[in-house]
């Protein structure tokens, strides 16, 4: 009796759910790796591939995503406060979806990419699923900073980790910024509407460096309180 109205009090913890989402975000943006090798491979059917897996990847996201939201307790003795973690949840979320719109301009449009930006968008996406992998490594020290009350030398640690995000994020900027570079440079020898939609995905690929830095930048704003 004393059990279930505590348990109906204090909810289920949702830093659990919320790591386990952020690890399925992490695996799809982790599939822009082959999917832009598939691209600058000329590999239509590996592209269509890679594109399918994004897309199921997304829908497992989603679904946890509806499942964390409907079991998030509305309780006053959450350890984090539920705006916080919704806005957390919410841009995860958008790198699983940013990752899908990615692929799915890449089908739809049939892209191919300059064999000039070959070697720089490598890279390029590298360092975005650095963020990415950053980003979980945050997530994942959540239940640490709970247990210890987000003092001590936990939070330092994790402030360190937010450093890094950020580094990461910035050398993805200044990689998209040489990646315009180059396609300025190329824009007499393309089609206009290729051109355009190069231009999009070199920034749909930055912006999920810019959403993993939110997820730490939101933490951190859980640190400062």
């Amino acid at each position: 009796m004393t059990t279930g109205y505590f348990s109906k009090l204090f909810g289920k913890s949702p830093i659990r759910p919320l790591q386990e989402h952020m690890s399925q975000v992490h695996a799809c943006v982790g599939l822009l790796k082959p999917l832009f090798e598939a691209v600058m491979a000329d590999d239509a059917n590996e592209v269509v591939r890679v594109q399918e897996q994004i897309t199921q990847l997304e829908h497992g996201a989603d679904d946890k995503k509806k499942a964390l939201r409907h079991d998030l307790p509305t309780s006053l003795f959450m350890p984090v406060d539920r705006r916080d973690l919704l806005d957390v949840l919410m841009m995860q979320d958008n790198m699983a979806n940013q990752a899908k719109d990615i692929a799915g301009l890449i089908v739809g449009r049939q892209m191919r990419l300059p064999q000039t930006m070959h070697r720089l968008f490598v890279e390029y996406v590298a360092r975005v699923i650095d963020a990415s992998a950053q980003a979980l490594s945050i997530i994942n020290e959540l239940d640490e900073l709970v247990e210890t009350g987000f003092r001590g030398i936990e939070v330092e640690r994790v402030q360190d980790m937010i450093a890094k995000l950020n580094k990461i994020e910035s050398e993805t900027d200044r990689i998209q910024v040489e990646l315009r570079a180059i396609l300025f440079g190329l824009e007499h020898d393309l089609r206009a509407t290729d051109v355009m939609f190069t231009y999009r995905l070199i920034e749909g690929v930055g912006q999920v460096a810019d959403y993993a830095q939110r997820v730490g930048s939101r933490l951190q704003l859980l640190l400062a309180r």
